[in-house]
């Protein structure tokens, strides 16, 4: 898996303090989206373990980590995204993970990954379908929570 950057304070992608990684590879190419340059799995940087430690270890004085990209449930992704959830979960029990995709919650609800994220929004991104709501780039988005 790449990725093209991480933010160690973030207050826009979910609720509080939040670190938040943006991984490359996206299939899809939705008009309008904004980070249309991480559409390519092979843009960025390889996320190594070195990486991963350093995001986790930020994570231990914030509210939660926060997955976008590009999209973190594109098939080359999904190995690296469990690992660091698992890691993560594992540090920080009480914390939360919010991860957004382009995939319909349907079509991937029986990953494994999702065991282990609390918040997900779902669904492709249309520039034509404007919201006004947290977190979501358009109306058609949901803002699923985990049981």
């Amino acid at each position: 898996m790449n990725y093209d950057r991480y933010y160690t304070y973030d207050m826009v992608n979910g609720p509080g303090l939040r670190v938040t990684l943006f991984v490359t590879g996206c299939v899809h190419a939705c008009p309008g989206c904004h980070n249309e340059s991480l559409w390519d799995r092979k843009a960025g940087t390889p996320f190594t373990a070195e990486v991963q430690e350093e995001l986790l270890q930020a994570c231990a004085d914030h509210d939660g980590l926060s997955l976008s990209g590009g999209d973190p449930l594109h098939p080359a992704n999904r190995e690296a995204i469990l690992e660091l959830c698992k890691e993560f979960k594992d540090r920080h029990p009480t914390k939360n993970i919010w991860l957004w995709t382009g995939y319909l919650f349907e079509e991937v609800r029986e990953l494994e990954v999702l065991g282990y994220v609390d918040v997900v929004i779902d669904g492709k991104y249309e520039k034509d379908n404007p919201t006004t709501l947290p977190w979501q780039g358009s109306a058609n988005q949901r803002l699923i929570k985990r049981p």
